[in-house]
């Protein structure tokens, strides 16, 4: 198995435009746990913040467009959280700040 990991590892070929392009084409859903997690952040009930997230989520899922555009003229989250505070959930650098951690204590 561990012959098999490193082959995979070792022939693995990465497309990060690709990456990229997959994550766009979620609309920005892909950050809808991180939005739920700031509105929580700032008090408000997991259920309410779960509401607020799906019910933008589905109108994306549905009729299309771009998530963060809905979450951004929403009135229950922009009144709880500012525009930099949004800006900061659809920030793909937050999810990839410990890559180089992960990397390092796998690999080294």
């Amino acid at each position: 198995m561990l012959a098999k990991s490193t082959s995979l590892l070792d022939t693995l070929v990465v497309y990060p435009e690709n990456m990229l392009k997959n994550l766009n084409i979620t609309h920005g859903l892909v950050f809808s746990g991180q939005l739920l997690l700031a509105l929580t952040q700032k008090g408000v009930s997991r259920e309410d913040a779960y509401t607020w997230t799906q019910r933008n989520a589905m109108k994306v899922w549905d009729e299309g467009g771009d998530f963060r555009d809905l979450i951004t003229k929403d009135a229950d989250i922009s009144s709880k959280l500012s525009p930099e505070e949004i800006a900061r959930v659809f920030d793909l650098k937050y999810y990839l700040r410990n890559v180089d951690k992960v990397f390092e204590r796998t690999f080294v």
